[in-house]
């Protein structure tokens, strides 16, 4: 996270994790896996959660990157869900360009997982990387909250930035498990890592 100035301030100095943000995990994927998987990170010491990819490369051509939650700590992911999904794009000739809400990215009510991405590439020099919040997972009174910003270089060699934003439609249970993956397929590299913010 590029926080400049408000580095020490917020997250201590040395590597000392006393500040108001704080690195939870940090995992690096260098050979094919199926999915990524966090769990034991979510309590009450944290109104948000925010996740951050780092060139996260599909096996398969053409996937979106995906996540889910659980709150049966990963035994099931499969929680209730409504979200939204649009995208800004452009080819690498600049000869088309778009802004468009895709309904077909939407959760309505729907269990199954999220995307975050539209159609990943393959290709050696392709991937996708952003940021995805989780706003107060712990909590058995409200809904919990999600919001992504995500950029990916597309199997069609577009540049898309994608937004995407919910919830997860259980205000009784906390959300303690987070999964991602691609839409199928692998992935084949990449890093996520975990903050939380007090």
């Amino acid at each position: 996270m590029p926080l400049g100035a408000f580095k020490a301030a917020l997250m201590g100095t040395a590597g000392v994790s006393t500040g108001d943000v704080v690195l939870l995990a940090s995992t690096t994927v260098s050979s094919a896996t199926g999915s990524v998987e966090f769990k034991g990170n979510f309590t009450s010491t944290y109104l948000e959660y925010i996740f951050a990819f780092y060139n996260m490369h599909p096996g398969t051509n053409n996937v979106s990157w995906a996540f889910n939650g659980s709150i049966d700590n990963g035994s099931n992911y499969n929680v209730t869900k409504t979200g939204s999904f649009f995208a800004a794009q452009v080819d690498e000739s600049h000869n088309n360009a778009a802004l468009q809400y895709q309904t077909g990215d939407d959760s309505q009510q729907a269990t199954g997982y999220q995307n975050l991405t539209d159609g990943v590439g393959s290709d050696n020099d392709q991937s996708c990387s952003g940021v995805l919040h989780l706003f107060n997972p712990a909590s058995t009174t409200y809904v919990k909250h999600w919001a992504s910003r995500m950029t990916e270089y597309h199997a069609s060699d577009y540049a898309i930035q994608v937004h995407t934003a919910g919830y997860f439609n259980d205000a009784d249970d906390n959300i303690d498990a987070v999964d991602f993956k691609f839409e199928s397929g692998n992935i084949d590299s990449g890093v996520i890592k975990l903050w939380g913010v007090k």
